[in-house]
């Protein structure tokens, strides 16, 4: 397969450019070349007919008969080149007279009337043989002094128009080429000199690393043209410093979480194997070793659902669901919890999502174990739906501990606890918000999340459509 031919963007302006400057002059050269032929043929034609006109005149007031028998030179000097005809006689009779150096063919003719002007309109164009320009007059002029009508036909070969145009036509082309080269060696001179911000930039970007995503690109030193480019550039520098940053951060976290549970189990069966030890002691250490089983086994689960969801096409089953049932639903599901906590679960409001059902419930099961774990004993969770004409909102608040404003913003990355002692790691793997994130993003929704004065509100947003 023949690989095609890659045109650097200089050399693609300096064709451009040498392109259009050739176009440009040309229209011009032929405009004015076209102005100049219609000068020329105008001059031409009005020579012609002055000249017969002329001749009209001396008829009338001349013998023809004895000025062709005395003087036949006269009219032969009155034409003055090899590329003119004259033919004067009696219709219907040889010619009187005939000068035809270049034995130009005689067109037919219609003869202008000897009381009718001539004007350029009595001026015939045709053409000779080799495409030569052939120009003529016919015209009818009164005898003297009684005499017959003569008839008078007189034309001009136009070779000498047609080779001066032709040289016209000719360095029309040629500086027209000549403008289009230089045009072109200018472009590509300036084009090189244009295209050394982008050279720079290249290098500086060339220099970006893993180690300096904190680099960005200085804007002060690219023409203004490329404002948009740096801009966007650096915002995708800030994307993947904060990308990078948070999945070291998140390498971290996961390495941490996984040693406790880790920690707990190869601590535990060392202790077991120790000594040999009663039936019953290894059963509690198998029960012991299997809720941090299962635990290793949800962690890995969410973390392979946020895998899912945030790299890949994740289809959903979406259906109209009504946000009032869910509520019982999830009411029903935490009953037993939230009394273990002495917390109330209350439901109001009512609206309809356009969601899958088992991703709704898990994002709506996370906020409200979220909110059990964290409500004052004895305190009422409030689920609140509202319906509104583009969205419908679902409300999970609870009152307890205020979230300081700088943990706000991360409470739904991986592995992020707004408690820094992690105290309560045992409860939470600190992915199930990074979930409810990844749901809503599935869902075209949003999340967002305020704490006041002790009540903690979290908002899911569905599109209606």
């Amino acid at each position: 397969m023949t690989q095609r031919t890659r045109v650097s963007l200089t050399t693609r302006l300096a064709l451009g450019f040498a392109l259009l400057a050739f176009a440009a002059m040309a229209i011009v050269g032929f405009v004015l070349y076209w102005k100049l032929e219609a000068q020329l043929v105008v001059r031409d034609d009005g020579a012609l007919v002055t000249r017969v006109d002329q001749l009209r005149t001396l008829m009338q007031d001349v013998d023809a008969h004895d000025l062709i028998r005395d003087k036949p030179h006269l009219f032969a000097n009155m034409l003055g080149n090899t590329e003119s005809l004259l033919v004067v006689g009696y219709p219907g009779e040889p010619p009187l007279l005939q000068v035809n150096p270049g034995h130009a063919s005689v067109p037919p003719v219609t003869l202008v009337p000897p009381d009718a002007a001539l004007t350029l309109n009595a001026v015939h164009h045709t053409q000779a043989p080799d495409g030569t320009p052939f120009i003529y007059v016919a015209a009818t002029a009164h005898g003297v002094a009684g005499q017959r009508d003569l008839q008078i036909v007189s034309g001009r070969l136009m070779t000498e128009r047609t080779r001066m145009l032709g040289d016209y036509r000719t360095q029309i082309l040629l500086f027209a080429t000549t403008a289009a080269c230089v045009a072109a060696l200018f472009a590509f001179w300036l084009a090189r000199r244009g295209m050394q911000p982008l050279r720079r930039l290249a290098a500086q970007t060339a220099a970006i690393g893993v180690g300096t995503l904190s680099t960005r690109l200085p804007r002060r030193e690219a023409p203004a043209e490329l404002d948009a480019l740096v801009t966007s550039f650096n915002a995708m520098l800030d994307r993947l410093e904060r990308g990078f940053t948070q999945l070291q951060q998140v390498s971290a976290d996961m390495a941490h979480d996984l040693r406790t549970p880790i920690g707990n189990l190869l601590g535990q069966t060392e202790v077991g194997l120790s000594h040999a030890r009663d039936p019953a002691y290894y059963q509690r250490l198998l029960g012991s070793n299997f809720e941090e089983l299962q635990r290793l086994s949800k962690m890995i689960d969410n973390m392979l659902f946020l895998a899912r969801a945030e790299h890949a096409d994740h289809a959903i089953d979406r259906r109209r669901l009504h946000v009032a049932d869910e509520f019982e639903r999830m009411t029903d599901y935490f009953e037993g919890l939230a009394e273990e906590r002495g917390v109330r679960i209350e439901r109001e409001g009512d609206g309809e999502v356009l969601a899958d059902p088992q991703l709704l419930r898990r994002a709506m099961a996370n906020l409200l174990a979220n909110a059990v774990r964290h409500a004052d004993d004895g305190s009422v969770i409030r689920l609140v739906a509202e319906q509104q004409p583009d969205t419908t909102l679902v409300h999970v608040e609870n009152h307890g501990p205020t979230i300081d404003p700088a943990h706000r913003e991360r409470l739904f990355d991986r592995f992020y606890r707004a408690d820094a002692s992690r105290q309560k790691s045992s409860e939470s793997s600190g992915l199930g918000l990074s979930i409810v994130r990844s749901i809503m993003q599935l869902h075209g929704g949003a999340w967002r999340v305020t704490s006041e004065d002790g009540v903690t509100r979290f908002t899911l947003v569905f599109p209606v459509a």
